[in-house]
């Protein structure tokens, strides 16, 4: 069998075949000449060569990593390394054979090898079902002890070979699913750093500031980018004053810490606490001292109050209904509420029973069973439904080892999941979820107590739970991990509220906007400098809360990273364009190589996350706003080409993109000319291959001859050939918008056609042709409602589209971008002034609500929503006051453009 044949048949029998494929074909173009071929390597995988295929299918990250390095295959292919789990002892002596005594070299280097290559078998193990649920956490949980250890073991020793030994212990603390030995394919790694006593080791240096530069080295180390990739995400919000507090405390200032300002939450945190790396005797010392904390013998009501508030915090995590049910973490009867439950068992019946001082979420729930603390059947629930959603949110993060926990919408994308958790339809993945969600909700509901009634104020009168506001508001003062409250917060913010409240109170949306803000508040955590900064800035008031407002998107990445929002308004061309030199200059400067692209993902998501801050202050049109937005698709794009060697690729933009009208969440129509297919592969799989910064963008070739059945890359010769012998109208059509991005047959490619499209343009019958083509795409992709569907619908966009582009064929106009053909239609009287007017209002108006619509979520939509307050939300946040008012344009706009296309393309 031929290697392309052989390809295509092991493709197509996955789960993904297209990625499946992408990866086979590079793999086998990178495989070693000598040696076991590919194919055989793979049939006799000792897993089974559909475990392979199942890893290359749900797992971008692993199969770009056996890509690179095919030997990490022949490695996997041991079947001691893939049939059976490995222990600390032999994690450590596989890194120590690979590094030998140069793990620290070079950035750690050897180590973030050594961990990549783990990762990648503990996935293909898990995809495999060749290890059981708590043999996976316990071996990434594992994998990160060791890269902490490792890490204190090389500043330990250097330190104090450099500057001397202080007569004191340290030792590392993890907590949250570390310290319960529970990680997953993404967390963050929760520790607490803590020496054992203060002390001198010289008149100026203090034990206190050793140990404290020992741990940022540390985190340096941990937090620095690679082209091998990161190690782990350190999460120190969890130690005592959380992100405002030292990094590193003496056990006696731990001791008054507690004793004096501790919370609830962080004695729940303190469950899961547990020595990882340091001094042993030092770290039992702590949890024997902070035993009476962590598990009070007689908790007061007080404290279950607390708990009941810490609940609303968690369902303020996920305040959408929609995300509520496919959020298996922080949703109703998510992973977070099995948790929750255990711990408050725990909280409450530790201090007299301990054997429910457990770290681990499995181990306590067996405790709490035999001290039958909880029925039997809740105990199975929990236990079943914490084993399933975990699973879930593995096959989730496997992907590209992000931190994320939402079920996808796409249907397709949420078929694999199901058909990877081997059901045969999503029917039943969703039976199978609901029941064990509504299982788990069932039981936090009995356990966890419902918090106090609370007064409304007068002042939240634009709440529509007026109630839950106030216990929001209350939030915003009480103490998380991440700060704590001092008087002087507390006064600055009296005099933020009423500032506050009048910005809310405009929203579209003020009661979830206000739950954006507390989240975001919470994850900042310097509350009282972020209170006073918003209190002395109104515009910078403004621009927080109609962010929030306006784009759920840009809102939840704040929240996720609120340093971005210094960094963007801090920034003096914040408030100005940005074009593709001053993009391609930025980009050059941070650093990214073939293999380590992360840079371009974040400098995409912070810069869409600057148009959109600029959008939604309406300090830009809207067709400015989507050329800044072709103009960064452009140039990450150019820049990953040029990065990944491709300058031999001629490379094309078609739709929205080639007209330099791209909105959010598009993805960017392309065409590949040439005969380099290898550059067009790479330049695909490096554009939409996600981390954990997000991806950089989607690309769409479709509209390549033949369309997905057709070669990604075709020589200018076969373009020629397919659009004058077998090309459909719709694709001459198409060529409208065809715009050279980069590559050497730019030339020869837009004259060859051009003359074609002139050719196409001039038949008789063109207008009924375009028009029959239009009835079609009403067809096969209109959503059925006429009023809502303002993209394929009657009088809808692409009808404006249609308009212009059939004028412009008709007349030769070569033009790629809508406005400017219709500027020059009009100057060549193909079309009336007033009619040209008319159009460019109507088509603006749908465009801006098309990007309205596509800013909140940052993703594809066409169609007004159904429900009528959502309705009315989208009209507020277009600027209407009277939602009646934006249905009367709006069904003006959509009657005006069905008009102008009766009278020019369908007279009569």
């Amino acid at each position: 069998m031929e290697k392309g044949e052989w390809i295509k048949k092991k493709s197509a029998a996955s789960l993904y075949p297209a990625q499946v494929e992408t990866a086979l074909i590079q793999l086998t173009a990178g495989w070693p000449a000598s040696g076991i071929p590919l194919p055989d390597v793979i049939q006799n995988f000792p897993l089974g060569e559909n475990s392979l295929l199942h890893l290359f299918a749900l797992s971008n990250i692993c199969a770009a990593r056996i890509v690179q390095n095919p030997e990490l295959l022949l490695w996997l292919s041991q079947p001691e390394i893939c049939s059976q789990g490995r222990d600390q002892v032999d994690m450590s002596n596989e890194l120590h054979r690979m590094a030998g005594d140069d793990i620290a070299a070079n950035n750690f280097r050897a180590l973030r090898r050594w961990k990549n290559k783990e990762m990648t078998r503990i996935a293909l193990r898990e995809l495999a079902n060749a290890a059981a649920f708590e043999e996976t956490t316990a071996e990434l949980s594992q994998l990160a002890e060791i890269c902490v250890r490792e890490a204190f073991a090389h500043y330990n020793s250097k330190f104090r070979e450099s500057f001397g030994s202080p007569a004191a212990g340290f030792a590392i603390l993890a907590l949250g699913k570390l310290g319960g030995r529970e990680l997953n394919h993404s967390s963050d790694v929760d520790l607490i750093f803590l020496y054992s006593e203060e002390g001198e080791l010289s008149p100026r240096v203090s034990y206190h500031q050793w140990f404290n530069r020992l741990a940022e080295k540390m985190l340096e180390t941990f937090a620095v980018r690679d082209p091998e990739g990161a190690l782990f995400r350190v999460d120190l919000r969890l130690r005592p004053e959380g992100g405002a507090g030292p990094l590193v405390r003496s056990l006696e200032s731990m001791e008054n810490y507690y004793a004096g300002f501790g919370e609830t939450w962080e004695r729940i945190a303190l469950i899961k606490a547990r020595r990882i790396a340091g001094d042993r005797e030092l770290a039992y010392e702590f949890l024997r001292q902070h035993q009476p904390f962590i598990y009070p013998r007689s908790p007061t009501p007080d404290l279950l109050d607390e708990i009941a508030k810490i609940k609303r915090r968690i369902e303020r995590d996920v305040a959408r209904s929609d995300a509520l049910e496919r959020d298996v973490k922080l949703g109703r009867g998510g992973i977070r509420e099995i948790e929750f439950v255990v711990q408050t068992l725990q909280f409450i019946h530790g201090g007299r029973h301990v054997f429910l001082q457990e770290t681990g979420t499995l181990n306590a729930l067996r405790a709490l069973a035999r001290l039958e603390l909880i029925p039997d059947k809740e105990v199975v629930d929990l236990d079943r439904a914490y084993r399933f959603l975990r699973t879930v949110e593995h096959r989730l993060q496997i992907e590209a080892e992000q931190q994320t926990h939402t079920l996808p919408r796409d249907r397709a994308v949420l078929d694999r999941l199901a058909q990877s958790l081997a059901f045969d339809s999503i029917t039943d993945f969703n039976a199978i979820l609901k029941k064990n969600m509504e299982n788990v909700r069932s039981v936090f509901d009995r356990v966890i107590s419902s918090a106090p009634t609370e007064t409304a104020s007068p002042d939240l009168k634009s709440f529509k739970d007026e109630k839950s506001a106030t216990r929001s508001l209350g939030d915003l003062l009480k103490p998380t991990s991440a700060s704590h409250v001092a008087p002087r917060t507390k006064q600055v913010f009296a005099k933020l509220r009423p500032a506050l409240l009048d910005q809310i109170a405009e929203t579209a949306d003020p009661d979830a906007t206000l739950n954006q803000f507390v989240r975001f508040v919470e994850a900042y955590g310097l509350r009282g400098l972020l209170f006073e900064l918003l209190a002395s800035n109104p515009t910078l008031l403004e621009l927080v809360i109609k962010t929030f407002d306006r784009s759920r998107f840009a809102g939840d990445l704040l929240i996720r990273r609120p340093q971005l929002l210094e960094e963007i308004t801090r920034d003096k061309s914040f408030n100005q364009p940005r074009s593709i030199a001053e993009h391609f200059a930025r980009l050059e400067s941070f650093g990214s190589s073939p293999t380590n692209l992360d840079p371009i993902r974040a400098y995409w998501q912070r810069q869409t996350l600057r148009i959109m801050i600029r959008d939604v202050l309406d300090v830009a049109e809207a067709s400015v706003i989507f050329e800044e937005l072709s103009e960064l698709a452009e140039a990450c794009l150019t820049f990953t080409n040029k990065l990944l060697g491709g300058d031999n690729l001629t490379i094309v933009a078609m739709g929205k993109f080639g007209g330099r009208e791209l909105s959010y969440g598009a993805d960017l129509d392309l065409l590949f000319v040439g005969e380099d297919t290898r550059a067009a592969q790479n330049l695909v799989t490096a554009m939409t291959q996600a981390s954990a910064e997000g991806t950089i963008a989607s690309l769409d070739a479709r509209l390549r001859p033949d369309g997905e059945k057709g070669p990604l890359v075709a020589p200018l010769a076969a373009y020629e050939s397919y659009y004058r012998e077998r090309a459909q109208l719709w694709e001459i059509h198409a060529l409208t918008r065809a715009r050279l991005i980069s590559g050497p047959l730019q030339d020869a490619y837009f004259e060859t056609v051009q003359k074609i499209w002139h050719d196409v343009g001039a038949q008789p019958d063109l207008f009924e042709k375009i028009d029959n083509m239009l009835e079609r795409i009403r067809r096969e992709r209109g959503s059925g409602s006429g009023f809502l569907d303002f993209k394929t619908g009657t009088g809808g966009m692409i009808e404006a589209e249609f308009l212009v582009q059939a004028l412009q064929m008709r007349s030769g106009t070569w033009e790629t971008n809508w406005q400017r053909a219709l500027t020059r239609l009009r100057e060549q009287n193909m079309i009336s002034a007033a009619d040209a007017s008319n159009a460019a209002k109507s088509y603006e108006l749908l465009r801006r609500t098309e990007a309205a619509l596509r800013r909140f979520e940052n993703k594809n939509v066409s169609a007004l929503p159904a429900l009528p307050d959502e309705q009315e939300k989208l009209a507020k946040r277009l600027g209407y006051k009277d939602v009646d008012l934006f249905a009367k344009e709006y069904r003006a706009a959509r009657e005006t453009i069905r008009g102008l296309y009766q009278r020019y393309i369908k007279p009569g």
